[in-house]
């Protein structure tokens, strides 16, 4: 299964926003605030497709990430995989993928976040080679709600 960039106007865009609606689903009422994911929408897609790279695996897509790259480090967000595929190795492939696209795009790391709450998460990350470099908190909050994870590319 080989991964594919999605471009603007690709109708496999609905599958991602479908495929990450279903992944973060088990985030309802264990995240404060709630997910960004709620707000993604098929107008959203096409336009991280055209200024970001938004990447798949599978014929239906079984797994997508989104890179974004930023001044000092690519930015991985929106990594989602089908929940009949979890175990099956395609978020190590997508990682693998964002570590060679920052490399090619001259950028040292890749970055991502993930919520406080998700310590399952957090430790898979963690296998993937990534660390704990800060913490943050949304808008309003007084407390940390997420934490910055980075690994060399």
């Amino acid at each position: 299964m080989d991964a594919y960039r999605l471009l603007p106007g690709d109708p496999r865009l609905a599958e991602v926003l479908r495929l990450i609606r279903d992944s973060f689903a088990f985030m309802d009422g264990r995240i404060d605030p709630p997910s960004s994911m709620h707000r993604l929408t098929l107008e959203e897609m096409e336009r991280q497709a055209g200024q970001a790279e938004v990447w798949a695996l599978g014929d239906p897509v079984a797994a997508c990430v989104v890179l974004t790259p930023k001044p000092d480090c690519l930015y991985l967000g929106k990594l989602a995989v089908n929940g009949r595929l979890r175990r099956a190795g395609l978020a190590r492939r997508l990682v693998d993928l964002a570590v060679s696209r920052a490399r090619a795009l001259g950028l040292p790391q890749v970055e991502l976040q993930v919520r406080v709450e998700l310590v399952e998460n957090q430790a898979a990350f963690a296998r993937l080679g990534f660390a704990e470099t800060g913490r943050s908190a949304h808008e309003g909050y007084d407390r940390p709600t997420s934490i910055t994870m980075r690994r060399p590319a």
